[in-house]
C-alpha cells in the first residue's frame, strides 16, 4: 500500500485500540470490515484489504469528527519543504563571500576551503553512522540538523492538544512507522540544500570575478613554499588534471607569496577551486539527494506497514473470515459472567470477529493430575491457562498444570492469563501488585510461555494491548 493508505490505516488502528465511542463503535468496526471484504474480495492481498477498510473507515470517521482530516494532514510531509530549503540555501551561498575579504585571494584561506572541509567531515559522519547503524539501531536516528528540519516539517510534533488519546497514539505510531521515509526525505532535502549552497557560492564567485579583478597568492605564519606546494597540490591536483590548468612548482609558489609581490590574476585558481567544489561537494551531494529521492519514492509507493502485528493479523483474519478458536482453561479460579463477556470482547478485538471463546470447567487447586489435558484443550487454536493473581505460583501445582497443558498443545498455542480482578479489589494498585506480578512473570518465563495480566472484571484501556503482546509472543515460539 502507499503512504496515504498506510497513514489512514494507522489512524483507524489508533481509534480502534480505544474503547468504543460515538465516533467509532463496534458496529462501525464490523461495517468497515464487511464493506472492505465485499469491495476487494476475500481473496485479495492483506495490504489491499487493510487499505480499503481504512479508507472506508476514515471517510465515516471524518463525517462525524471534523478533526480527523486535520489530524491526517498534521503528519503529512509538506511539499514546499523540498524546494524552499534548497532555494534558501542557494541564496545563502550566493550571499556568502566565497573568495575572501578584499580583492586578494589567500589560497590557503578562502571560504571555499572551509566549504570543502565541512562537506568532507559530513561524508565521514554519514559513513560512520551508516556503518554503526548496521550493528546498533540507535545509530540510525536523525541527527540534530535533521531533527530540526523534521520539527519544521511538523512530522515529529506533538499530538493535537484536544485530539484525545487516539490522536496522541496515532501521531506516536505514525512517527515510528514512517521513520525510514522521513529520514529519506530529510536526507534528500539536506543534500539538495548543500548542493544548492555550493552552486550559489560558485555563481556569486564568477559574477564577482566579472566585475572585479582579484589577485591570488598566499601568506602564512607557519608554512613555507614546500609545505604550501604539497598542501595545495593535494587539494587542487585532481581539478588541475581535469582542467589542464598547470600548478606551479615550489619556486612558483614562493613567488606567489604576498610578501614577495602582489600575486597573480586569480582566474585560474578560482577555476581550480570551482572544479574542486564541484567534484567534492556539488556532484556527491547531488548523487546523495537523488539516492534519497529514489528511496523516498520507493517507501512512499510501497510503505512498509508492519501488517504482521497482531492488530493487522486479526483484521486480516476477520476480512478473510478465518476463524480462531480460543480455549480458556481455569485453574483454581472462576470466571464470573461479566469477566467472561469482557474476555470475549478483548480476544475478539485481538483476533478478529470470527473468534470463538470457550471456557473449560475449572480445575480445583491440587487436582491437576486428575484432568485429561487433551480433552480440555480440544481443537482450539489458542489455549490460555487462567490463574488468579491472589494465588502464589507453586511449581508442584500451577507448574504441573501448565506442563500437562504443554504436553497436549504446541508451545506456539499456549500462554498464561492472570486475572488481577480480586487482587485489585483487595489491595488496589499497591507495591504488592508489582511483587505478585513479578512472581507470576518468573513462573511463566521458567516454563517458556508468555504471560498477560488483565483485570477481567473491569479491564483498563491497555488490556487489549497486553493480550496482543502475549499472543504475539506466543506465536513466535
Amino acid at each position: 500500500m502507499n503512504e496515504a493508505a498506510a497513514r489512514r490505516a494507522v489512524l483507524v488502528r489508533a481509534f480502534e485500540q480505544q474503547p468504543a465511542s460515538e465516533a467509532w463503535s463496534d458496529a462501525d468496526r464490523a461495517w468497515a470490515s464487511l464493506a472492505a471484504a465485499k469491495v476487494e474480495g476475500e481473496g485479495a492481498a492483506a495490504d489491499a484489504l487493510i487499505a480499503r477498510r481504512a479508507s472506508l473507515a476514515v471517510e465515516r470517521l471524518a463525517s462525524r469528527d471534523k478533526r480527523v482530516p486535520r489530524l491526517l494532514a498534521s503528519v503529512a510531509w509538506p511539499a514546499w519543504i523540498g524546494w524552499a530549503i534548497p532555494v534558501l540555501a542557494f541564496a545563502a551561498g550566493a550571499a556568502a563571500d566565497s573568495i575572501g575579504a578584499g580583492r586578494r585571494v589567500n589560497l590557503l584561506a578562502p571560504p571555499l576551503l572551509a566549504l570543502l572541509a565541512w562537506n568532507l567531515a559530513v561524508y565521514v559522519v554519514i559513513l560512520v553512522r551508516g556503518s554503526w547503524g548496521l550493528v546498533d539501531s540507535r545509530a540510525r536516528g536523525l541527527g540534530p540538523v535533521a531533527r530540526l528540519l523534521a520539527r519544521l516539517a511538523h512530522v515529529t510534533g506533538a499530538a493535537p492538544k484536544r485530539g484525545g488519546k487516539a490522536a496522541a497514539d496515532f501521531v506516536a505510531d505514525w512517527m515510528q512507522a514512517s521513520a525510514g521515509l522521513t529520514a529519506a526525505r530529510i536526507g534528500r532535502v539536506l543534500h539538495a540544500a548543500a548542493a544548492a549552497f555550493a552552486l550559489g557560492a560558485l555563481a556569486a564567485l564568477y559574477l564577482r570575478g566579472i566585475a572585479f579583478e582579484y589577485r591570488a597568492g598566499w601568506e602564512s605564519t607557519f608554512l613555507e613554499g614546500p609545505s604550501v606546494h604539497a598542501l595545495l597540490n593535494s587539494i587542487l591536483g585532481p581539478a588541475a588534471a581535469l582542467t589542464g590548468i598547470a600548478l606551479p612548482d615550489v619556486a612558483g609558489y614562493a613567488k606567489l607569496r604576498f610578501s614577495a609581490g602582489d600575486g597573480v590574476i586569480a582566474a585560474p585558481w578560482l577555476h581550480l577551486y570551482a572544479m574542486t567544489v564541484g567534484m567534492v561537494v556539488f556532484l556527491p551531494r547531488l548523487l546523495l539527494a537523488l539516492g534519497n529521492r529514489w528511496l523516498e519514492s520507493r517507501l512512499s509507493s510501497r510503505f512498509p506497514l508492519p501488517i504482521d502485528e497482531p492488530y493487522y493479523r486479526a483484521l486480516t483474519r476477520t476480512l478473510r473470515e478465518e476463524p480462531v478458536a480460543v480455549r480458556i482453561v481455569p485453574y483454581g479460579a472462576q470466571l464470573s459472567p461479566q469477566a467472561t463477556l469482557n474476555l470475549n470482547a478483548l480476544l475478539t478485538q485481538c483476533l478478529g470477529a470470527r473468534t470463538t471463546v470457550s471456557v473449560a470447567p475449572a480445575t480445583a487447586f491440587g487436582a491437576e493430575d486428575d484432568v485429561d489435558p487433551r480433552q480440555i484443550v480440544g481443537e482450539a487454536n489458542l489455549i490460555a491457562a487462567l490463574f488468579a493473581l491472589t494465588a502464589t505460583p507453586e511449581a508442584e501445582n500451577h507448574g504441573a498444570f501448565v506442563d500437562r497443558l504443554r504436553a497436549a498443545a504446541p508451545a506456539h498455542q499456549l500462554f498464561v492469563l492472570v486475572d488481577e480482578s480480586t487482587f485489585r479489589q483487595q489491595f488496589g494498585a499497591s507495591p504488592r501488585l508489582d511483587e505478585r506480578r513479578a512472581l507470576w512473570r518468573d513462573f511463566a518465563e521458567q516454563r517458556e510461555v508468555a504471560a498477560a495480566f488483565v483485570a477481567l472484571e473491569q479491564p483498563d484501556p491497555a488490556a487489549a494491548r497486553l493480550l496482543q503482546a502475549a499472543i504475539e509472543a506466543t506465536a513466535r515460539r
